[in-house]
């Protein structure tokens, strides 16, 4: 199985809601972020991918550490993403690929389809923030 390395932004509201975008062409939400680009540091990446995605910069950065799961949208690959709690700067505003965003209560996010990295692994790190 061909691994994907990216890094993804865990955004949690002051009411505890998680922040998932849809790319345009899938079906799956996930967290805003991306593949790292050549000499990119992985806080690099986040901050580039994040203002990419939704115009904002990121703040209060906090490593949650490298997680593995099955790409959503990628047949026959898996994602290394490394993952960090961040706040943003501003208000977030669909861009780029983005199709889609919404905030879900992370402890019932209801029949709204996750990215298997969403589902398995960052919503504990949203329940608990």
């Amino acid at each position: 199985m061909t691994v994907i390395r990216i890094v993804a932004a865990v955004v949690v509201d002051d009411h505890g809601r998680l922040l998932v975008v849809r790319k345009r062409g899938t079906t799956a939400f996930m967290q805003p972020g991306g593949k790292l680009e050549p000499g990119e540091s992985p806080v690099d990446a986040l901050s580039r991918e994040v203002r990419e995605e939704l115009g904002v910069g990121v703040t209060d950065v906090q490593e949650l550490g490298h997680h593995t799961a099955i790409a959503a949208n990628e047949p026959g690959h898996s994602v290394a993403a490394d993952l960090f709690l961040v706040g943003l700067d501003g208000e977030p505003q669909i861009a780029a690929e983005i199709e889609e965003m919404a905030w879900i209560d992370p402890q019932a996010p209801g029949d709204i389809e996750l990215a298997p990295l969403t589902r398995d692994t960052v919503l504990q790190f949203a329940r608990i923030s």
